[in-house]
């Protein structure tokens, strides 16, 4: 049996599989695409695939397995990205499929476990991995480790209430990730410019664009609010911002810091993540290893 382990990403538009040594430095990797429109079924099929290509007639040591939602034993909750999702036994299904032992967990807690043990939040406590990207979550680390809370649903603040009319989670809503996440932003984007938009095309846009730059600081401004809030009821040390926005964190950060230092009695450092893109499938190996 080989020293490597496997971790496996599974998200709503890209898969990622990874094999890394047991510092967490990855050796191979490669990306497919989830196409959820063909079921979930066909995207651990094709994903296991790809991970036997590149363990190469090897056995891992452990393998660290990460979806979106809370997973289950024989379902996953909260994940409605991809048709039949929430009916898979992922664990089952992978485990089945190699003899080493198989971990599983939620994509931003896992990319939160990957920020501790290597990255933007090593001995920060308390600490908050804050994703950015299609949806919106956070980690919280208290003592080094990663909250799960009673029900594995620690840090879903996407479900978070906007205003006194949301009815949240029970009208199917997830008010704050439907605010300023990245597929509500591009909605909103291309319903105001007149023409597709994404969300990264939109914080580009803004820098030059005034109709775009209003709708950034609207969604900006809602977000620190929420970050603040979060960070009075934690009081962490540290914040580090990743995910798919990430790759505006030049207005991200700085709109984050203004706040938190006007509202939060003890401010936290608000900090880039390091593995901003890779988050997840970092963590999935966290956990193998």
């Amino acid at each position: 049996m080989s020293e490597e382990v496997l971790g496996i990403d599974f998200g709503g538009t890209k898969v990622a599989v990874g094999v890394a040594d047991r510092a967490g430095n990855l050796v191979r990797q490669a990306r497919l695409d989830t196409e959820a429109e063909l079921g979930a079924g066909q995207v651990v099929s094709r994903a296991l695939a790809a991970a036997r290509d590149l363990l190469d007639g090897t056995e891992p040591a452990a393998v660290g397995v990460v979806s979106p939602g809370i997973v289950l034993p024989d379902r996953i909750l909260l994940a409605p990205n991809v048709p039949g999702w929430e009916d898979l036994r992922l664990p089952e299904l992978v485990a089945a499929e190699f003899a080493a032992p198989v971990t599983v967990g939620t994509d931003v807690k896992a990319a939160g476990l990957a920020e501790v043990r290597w990255g933007a939040l090593k001995g920060a406590d308390p600490a908050v991995f804050l994703s950015l990207g299609t949806g919106i979550a956070a980690a919280i680390v208290v003592g080094g480790q990663v909250l799960a809370g009673a029900n594995g649903a620690a840090g879903e603040i996407g479900y978070h209430l906007v205003d006194g009319a949301d009815e949240g989670f029970a009208s199917g809503a997830a008010p704050l990730e439907e605010a300023v996440g990245g597929r509500g932003l591009g909605l909103r984007a291309s319903a105001a410019l007149g023409r597709p938009v994404t969300a990264a095309e939109l914080f580009t846009l803004a820098r030059r664009d005034p109709a775009a730059k209003e709708l950034v600081s609207r969604a900006l401004d809602e977000l620190s609010r929420h970050v603040a809030n979060l960070a009075i009821t934690l009081d962490p040390r540290r914040i580090a911002v990743g995910g798919g926005l990430a790759g505006s964190n030049d207005v991200i950060l700085p709109a984050l810091r203004e706040r938190l230092a006007q509202a939060v009695p003890f401010p936290p450092e608000v900090v880039a993540a390091r593995f901003p893109h890779d988050g997840a499938l970092r963590g999935a190996i966290a956990l193998a290893g």
